[in-house]
């Protein structure tokens, strides 16, 4: 007799968050003071942020992470084709990472990263969190060490 399913989860949009694109104007009005190229270039890309953040949304649904612009989906990414996923700088999330089976994708945060991580860790297996490449695992550095000649003394 074949187990039953795990209901499927609900489909969950992230709130938007602005934090990013604030704190890069903010940044940019201080580094108007000391270089004005600098914070011309940084205050246009504050902007683009934030004007992202007004029109793009990720909603979570039972079989891919969706993005929309005002409302029309745009990209779906199937959790089936991830590899990896992770949030650079858990104390203050700037940048999101993931990796699918043909691509790499990293996006500013611009959404609720608290939200995020729920979700990631509920839809996705919790192995996948953390890259397989960032970390040699225990049998790739005993080999490796096994191949290295010793040095005669």
């Amino acid at each position: 007799m074949a187990e039953p399913m795990p209901p499927a989860l609900p489909a969950v949009t992230l709130a938007p968050r602005p934090w990013l694109a604030l704190g890069l104007l903010a940044l940019a009005g201080v580094l108007l003071l000391i270089w004005w190229p600098a914070a011309a270039g940084l205050g246009l890309f504050g902007l683009f942020l934030l004007l992202q953040t007004a029109l793009l949304r990720l909603r979570f649904e039972p079989e891919a992470l969706v993005v929309l612009r005002q409302a029309v989906e745009i990209r779906r990414f199937p959790y089936g084709d991830w590899r990896s996923w992770r949030l650079f700088w858990p104390p203050l999330p700037l940048l999101f990472y993931f990796r699918e089976v043909n691509s790499i994708h990293f996006l500013p945060v611009l959404f609720d990263a608290t939200t995020l991580a729920s979700e990631l860790n509920q839809r996705l297996d919790p192995s996948l969190s953390r890259p397989a490449a960032c970390a040699p695992s225990a049998e790739t550095a005993t080999a490796a060490s096994a191949e290295v000649p010793s040095q005669p003394e």
